[in-house]
C-alpha cells in the first residue's frame, strides 16, 4: 500500500529533521559509511593482492619457490578479504 503524499510529505520532513539533528546517526541508518568502509576494505585489499603478485612473480624469476609460495598465500588471503568485505551487508 503506498503512501499518500501527505505522508510523504511528512515522512520526508522527519529525515530532514533527523539529518540536521544528527548527522553521524542519519548516516549510519541509510548505510552509506559501511559502504564506504567496505569499498576502502576492498580496495586495501586489491592493493595488497598486487603485491602479492609481486612477490609470487619474483619469486619464480629467481626461482625461490618459499617466496613465491607465500606471494600465493597473500593473494588468496587478500581475495577472500576483499570478498568478505563486499559480501558483508549491516
Amino acid at each position: 500500500m503506498p503512501l499518500s503524499e501527505e505522508e510523504l510529505r511528512l515522512l520526508e520532513q522527519m529525515e530532514r529533521a533527523l539529518s540536521e539533528e544528527d548527522p553521524k546517526f542519519a548516516s549510519t541508518l541509510r548505510g552509506s559509511t559501511f559502504r564506504r568502509a567496505a569499498r576502502q576494505r576492498a580496495i586495501l585489499a586489491g592493493l595488497v593482492f598486487l603485491g602479492g603478485i609481486a612477490l609470487l612473480m619474483t619469486g619464480a624469476v629467481a626461482e625461490m619457490i618459499p617466496l613465491a609460495v607465500c606471494g600465493f598465500v597473500v593473494m588468496l588471503a587478500s581475495a577472500t578479504y576483499a570478498l568478505s568485505a563486499l559480501r558483508s551487508r549491516p
